[in-house]
């Protein structure tokens, strides 16, 4: 006995819910949600390739499927183009989605990096990957995503049950806090400091960002954090450790070009051998700690009575996925770090020939 071919979505449709399925935060989201992520899924609709059927596609059938092709819907010709297109190597339509060099972007980027890490497809096992066999098929559970008939509240339920089943804690919390900051754009946001106190800083992507590296940043890397410095954009100043900074025999003029924010780590011993003061530029739109702006800040630190090998520099952003992380990162000081909210235990060390400083703190 045949067993049908399953439903076939419409590409449109896996597209738009591609968009859905892997919010802004997904790692590699770009391979997920691009248009040959959503025909490749279709191919393996078309062909019959979901989990248990033991059904294989391969990349070439995703460049070798057409629009016409995409059309003719009945379980004998998607029968019969199947076997076609995995007989015939040479074969290729006039007007196939791709040509055919396209099947390593497609194996790579879309399959391997995209959609088989988070076991959306699965893999043939006992063949090599570098067979030109077709090993790669739509997880069982994935698959039920793209029923036409799943709408609404039922589809948004599926879809929260699919990524918390499939994707890592990191992964999640990574797409919840930049969610957060796409809805909660019109908040004041409170700051809990290292000791407890709170303040209030406008609402915005900066704020976020700040009350990130205060909160989450500070207590992972530092060993005994503290604030001496916050400011929000149009140099308001939020707080100012006055007693904090005479204590540590610093001064701070408020007149110079001073970071968003200025941690203290009062490290382990109380001679201040161990102490750390890290200048951080807060980056939603541009402003990281450049080479220039290092000089400029290691000289300003000299002046208020720092010590150079007490001092770190730090550029924040929200997410090294976004695009003004892209267009900072040839500007980015050899000799500072870069941190980002929504990956909180990682750092980017970028190592010249001084001794690291944040990296071997905890």
């Amino acid at each position: 006995m045949t067993v049908p071919l399953p439903e076939l979505p419409s590409v449109d449709l896996i597209s738009e819910r591609l968009l859905d399925i892997f919010p802004e935060g997904t790692e590699h989201r770009n391979y997920l949600i691009r248009d040959t992520a959503a025909k490749s899924i279709f191919t393996m609709f078309y062909t019959g390739a979901i989990e248990g059927e033991d059904k294989w596609v391969r990349p070439s059938q995703v460049t070798g499927m057409s629009d016409a092709q995409s059309l003719i819907t009945d379980d004998e010709s998607r029968t019969a183009w199947a076997k076609k297109s995995l007989s015939n190597k040479k074969w290729r339509p006039t007007d196939a989605w791709y040509e055919s060099d396209s099947r390593e972007s497609i194996r790579d980027e879309s399959l391997r990096l995209g959609l088989i890490p988070c076991r959306a497809v699965i893999v043939k096992q006992g063949v090599a990957t570098t067979s030109s066999r077709p090993i790669y098929a739509l997880s069982c559970d994935f698959s039920q995503l793209f029923d036409p008939q799943l709408i609404g509240e039922s589809l948004s339920d599926a879809i929260e049950i699919w990524r918390a089943t499939h994707l890592s804690k990191t992964a999640l919390a990574r797409q919840q806090l930049l969610q957060q900051v796409k809805t909660n754009n019109s908040d004041a946001i409170s700051v809990k400091f290292p000791n407890g106190e709170l303040r209030m800083l406008a609402p915005g992507l900066s704020s976020v960002i700040a009350k990130a590296v205060i909160e989450i940043f500070a207590p992972r890397f530092l060993k005994k954090p503290a604030v001496l410095w916050l400011s929000e954009s149009g140099n308001k100043v939020v707080a100012r450790d006055e007693k904090l900074a005479n204590g540590l025999g610093l001064k701070i003029d408020p007149a110079k070009a001073l970071p968003d924010i200025i941690l203290v780590d009062l490290g382990d011993d109380n001679n201040g051998t161990d102490m750390l003061i890290v200048f951080t530029e807060v980056v939603a739109t541009d402003g990281p700690i450049s080479r220039s702006r290092k000089v400029v800040l290691t000289e300003l630190a000299v002046e208020a009575g720092f010590d150079k090998k007490h001092l770190a520099f730090l550029t924040a952003y929200m997410d090294r996925s976004k695009s003004v992380f892209k267009k900072n990162i040839s500007d980015l000081a050899w000799g500072s770090y870069a941190w980002f909210a929504s990956e909180p235990d990682h750092i980017i060390d970028l190592h010249d020939d001084s001794p690291r400083k944040l990296t071997m703190r905890n």
